[in-house]
């Protein structure tokens, strides 16, 4: 089976908002990007709504057709709220600060299973698939068994910065970390940096990821390709 591809639409969103008005339209994107063949949508709302905004998310579950993932950080209130309301197919968990450019790291697993565990007892009850976003440390993995997630989201952008210089030693060890989690049950999403020049070789190494969630690289390369050309390219990626 190929791995599925979720595309984050927030630098849409961006583009929209640096006007004001509705141009582009996020809900028309959305929709051609399902049609082009997208196996998912991702979304990450922050406080600020400087991208995506809190009632976008609201307007999108109602016309998706695929899979929406929202990510975020649960310790904000606001973000938990919004989770239960739309009830999404999976929420990724976060940990990025309010003013964060963008998400650049993972959870520390051992400081917060507890917290870790309650919330995703919290959305799991809900009916909700729980990610928590990791960085590649086999460390992490028996601590996410022990939290009950359902699959962890590798932060691929150390891999990404060193792939151009030794991919194999770029790639070890998210292998790693990755074949414990599939040996413990636990499914693997990956994302952050991904493109069409990384991406073939990191799904070749690791066939048996379930999703990878690209937006920045996939909405720059669509400005030179075109939406349906660039989302077929990762496609055949994966």
């Amino acid at each position: 089976m190929s791995i599925s591809l979720s595309v984050n639409v927030n630098k849409i969103a961006t583009l929209r908002n640096a006007r004001g008005g509705n141009l582009p339209n996020l809900i028309k994107a959305v929709k051609k990007i399902e049609s082009f063949g997208a196996d998912g949508i991702t979304v990450h709302p922050r406080p600020d709504e400087r991208h995506i905004r809190y009632a976008d998310v609201y307007d999108l579950k109602k016309v998706l057709t695929t899979e929406l993932n929202i990510e975020g950080n649960p310790k904000v209130p606001q973000f938990v709220d919004l989770v239960l309301a739309v009830c999404p197919h999976q929420v990724t968990l976060v940990p990025d600060s309010p003013n964060q450019l963008t998400s650049n790291h993972g959870w520390n697993m051992q400081a917060e299973v507890s917290y870790l565990t309650q919330i995703t007892q919290l959305f799991q009850n809900h009916g909700i698939r729980v990610s928590v976003f990791i960085d590649p440390i086999v460390a992490h993995i028996p601590v996410a068994k022990k939290i009950g997630i359902n699959r962890v989201e590798l932060y691929t952008e150390q891999y990404a910065k060193q792939f151009e210089y030794d991919p194999k030693k770029a790639i070890e060890p998210y292998i790693a970390t990755a074949l414990l989690a599939k040996d413990m049950n636990i499914d693997i999403n990956a994302g952050h940096d991904l493109n069409l020049d990384n991406l073939t070789f990191f799904a070749k190494s690791i066939p048996f990821v379930k999703e990878v969630s690209i937006g920045h690289a996939l909405i720059a390369d669509a400005l030179y390709m075109g939406l349906e050309k660039t989302i077929n390219c990762y496609k055949d990626c994966l």
